[in-house]
């Protein structure tokens, strides 16, 4: 006989407490062991795949391994050194790039600003603080003790976590299947399926989205002679996860610095627009309809939300978890509704009566 409802709601209350407040005391602590959990997560597939070439889960995780190694290092080797300081000196030539800014709309609107008004104030403020910050910022991130040492341990536990959790991930998922109620293990099972296809639709799906569009908005920007196009390509891609909002950030800023590199230089600046256009017609027509398709069930909407609160309450940690408690909650949204009018609160006992008939 089961538990009564109300004795259920209790444990599954206070077990969802439990897990919040885990989740900001040790934020910083799990951080780590959630982007390992996350990786394996994202490459089960692949070793899936694999193994049904003929290989064994342990030699799909070497091979796997290996070749995210050798990324790793062509990475850290050709790539993270010039955004870092393609970074830093975006930040340093902040205030450079408002007083150019000033000096333009003083030339061709001089009623809109005038010399020493509060707009050009603010304006000359703004490039200041993202000179004094930003690059404080990115400096103390990289060069403390501590930032170091994080780096460090983010660099030796993340791949150590994601690779053992690669490697038993179909036991571990075995395991929990048997663990569950056994009332409740077939709605259980039903709802996280529909939760594993949503988030594989959209972290597997988007993210290899993010990472193709990231990686051709910077190789392009870069060959058509943008300066910051490295950094511009990251921050587009990095947010593309958003509909709109990765080509509307990553476009203005790079049609920003490409009108104070190319003022005059027309053909330059419209070869800057055009690489995001094409990115956008890539995305939209062939991209997203194949890696994500249309039933993800996540409104850009709610997932925005999702990230603000997560994000305020735990961090950095409540970001990255925070697309997987939206899409849980979204399936389980479904499902209540979907419940709700099948019962007799919504269709009445009149209908009751009818189907009894």
């Amino acid at each position: 006989m089961a538990l009564p409802v109300k004795d259920q709601l209790k444990y599954w209350g206070i077990a969802s407490v439990v897990f919040l407040v885990v989740l900001w005391a040790m934020g910083n602590v799990l951080l780590p062991f959630i982007l390992g959990s996350a990786i394996a997560y994202f490459l089960d597939p692949v070793a899936d795949r694999l193994e049904k070439m003929g290989l064994t889960r342990a030699m799909a995780t070497a091979v796997i391994t290996v070749i995210a190694l050798l990324m790793f290092v062509i990475m850290a080797l050709l790539v993270v050194p010039t955004l870092v300081a393609q970074a830093i000196n975006l930040f340093e030539i902040a205030p450079d790039l408002t007083r150019r800014f000033s000096a333009f709309v003083i030339e061709r609107f001089p009623s809109l600003l005038e010399e020493g008004s509060t707009l050009q104030t603010s304006l000359d403020s703004v490039g200041q603080i993202v000179k004094d910050r930003g690059g404080e910022l990115l400096n103390t991130a990289l060069s403390s003790a501590a930032g170091i040492i994080n780096i460090i341990m983010l660099f030796v536990i993340v791949p150590v976590v994601a690779v053992y959790m690669l490697l038993d991930w179909d036991r571990m998922v075995a395991q929990v299947d048997a663990l569950l109620p056994r009332d409740h293990a077939p709605v259980i099972r039903k709802l996280a399926g529909d939760i594993d296809k949503t988030l594989a639709s959209f972290i597997r799906g988007m993210g290899t989205v993010c990472l193709v569009l990231g990686t051709y908005y910077a190789i392009a920007l870069m060959l058509v002679g943008l300066q910051f196009g490295l950094v511009v390509g990251f921050i587009a891609g990095l947010v593309t996860f958003i509909p709109y909002l990765g080509a509307l950030i990553g476009g203005a800023l790079a049609v920003g610095l490409a009108l104070f590199q190319f003022w005059g230089d027309w053909f330059s600046i419209g070869l800057v627009a055009g690489v995001f256009a094409i990115g956008q017609v890539i995305e939209g027509n062939v991209l997203t309809p194949k890696l994500v398709g249309n039933s993800v069930g996540l409104h850009p909407v709610w997932l925005i939300l999702a990230l603000s609160v997560f994000g305020a309450l735990f961090g950095f940690v409540g970001m990255l978890v925070a697309v997987p408690v939206a899409a849980s909650l979204g399936v389980i949204a479904r499902f209540a509704v979907d419940s709700y009018r099948d019962s007799l609160l919504y269709r009445g006992t009149d209908a009751a009566d009818k189907d009894a008939g």
